[in-house]
């Protein structure tokens, strides 16, 4: 498993990203407090205060280098 922090600050965004995730067989869960919700869920994002960074757990063993390219646009500086 790997963990990074994105920031999903748009609806655009928010969509996008489900949009380039679901292309994933993996699971991604999205960790904002002591709430965990499936990153594959729009509407479970939008239950989420979007205003901070977030951290996505990726559960995959292979194409980590494929997934964090995907990702380049969301991930915190």
């Amino acid at each position: 498993m790997k963990t990074v922090q994105i920031s999903l600050n748009s609806i655009d965004k928010v969509k996008s990203f489900v949009n380039d995730i679901t292309k994933f067989d993996y699971d991604f869960d999205l960790v904002s407090g002591r709430y965990v919700i499936d990153a594959k869920s729009i509407m479970g994002i939008f239950s989420l205060d979007l205003s901070k960074p977030i951290d996505l757990n990726i559960h995959a063993d292979e194409n980590i280098d494929e997934i964090m390219e995907m990702l380049k646009p969301y991930l915190c500086d």
